[in-house]
């Protein structure tokens, strides 16, 4: 038996295509702008930072496409279509986002070394308008960066960069101050170390999934005992459950049952149930009666 909901809410994919939009034109032009005011304020600082905003585009760029690419139709060659791309597209962006914290860091480090005065005015301006434009970005993905680890992806990215230009208003505020060098590196150093905490578990769910792990949001030991408990079965073996996608859920299962076949309202009313308590959204179950000795070649036995 095999169900698959189709219940998806369209309206929150066109909000994502429409995030994805906005999100990576604001960003676009507010690298143009910081690249332009660095070239002239001949800031260093800035330009920097406007390469690590446009590594943040290439991330919004891979989420979307992961996204995209996920919703393309099956075939007789991809018979699930290609729905682990935005998986794909999460880890990328894991990646990425651990590259962009190694970088910050070894430049903070670097100046904490040979301390560099900087443009506090035009900095300040500069990286307002950044907490602005990727706050705004950011936004745009909280609502499905809970249930969907690809939007997730791309709102640690948004997240991460409204942080990082706080700590560079921050820290140019209190250089005007003080013309204490060693805070911009020492800021850029907390400000990593927030990133890479949030991007770690990004990393690890990433993986999981990726190799076909149960997701974090499943309770493997209720759905087992949930198949357990139905009417008729008496014992269930071969479960499993792993990532489709970021966002949809697959499980296989086979339950014996010694009265013989429940019937089809059975298998439908159980594949609802999966889907609404569990969020499973593909389930292919088998019956077996338990009228031969020998054991089901595919049956195995995980320790819990």
């Amino acid at each position: 038996m095999g169900t698959h909901h189709h219940d998806h809410d369209h309206t929150h994919i066109s909000a994502h295509h429409r995030a994805f939009g906005i999100g990576i034109a604001l960003n676009i032009v507010f690298v143009a702008v910081e690249a332009w005011y660095g070239w002239k304020a001949d800031s260093l600082a800035l330009l920097a930072d406007a390469g690590h905003n446009l590594s943040d585009v290439l991330g919004l760029v891979l989420a979307w496409l992961g996204m995209v690419i996920a919703r393309v139709r099956p075939d007789e060659r991809y018979t699930y279509g290609r729905q682990r791309a935005s998986i794909l597209a999460a880890l990328l962006n894991a990646l990425l986002l651990l590259a962009v914290v190694g970088g910050m860091a070894w430049e903070a480090v670097q100046r904490f070394s040979h301390p560099t005065a900087i443009a506090g005015e035009t900095v300040i301006i500069v990286a307002a308008a950044g907490i602005v434009v990727n706050g705004v970005t950011a936004w745009l993905f909280m609502a499905g960066s809970h249930d969907d680890l690809n939007i997730r992806g791309a709102f640690l990215h948004m997240a991460g960069d409204a942080l990082v230009s706080l700590g560079v208003v921050i820290g140019a505020f209190l250089y005007l101050q003080t013309d204490w060098l060693w805070l911009d590196p020492l800021l850029s150093l907390a400000i990593a170390v927030l990133i890479l905490y949030a991007t770690w578990d990004l990393l690890r769910q990433s993986l999981r999934l990726t190799f076909d792990g149960v997701p974090a949001t499943i309770d493997l030991a209720a759905v087992r005992e949930y198949l357990r408990t139905r009417p008729g079965v008496t014992a269930i073996h071969d479960l499993h459950i792993w990532a489709m996608s970021t966002s949809e859920t697959a499980l296989t299962a086979h339950l014996l049952i010694p009265a013989g076949h429940p019937g089809d309202n059975f298998l439908h009313d159980l594949g609802q149930e999966l889907h609404d308590r569990f969020d499973i959204d593909h389930a292919t179950v088998q019956i077996e009666a338990g009228d031969t000795d020998r054991k089901c070649r595919l049956e195995t036995h995980i320790a819990h």
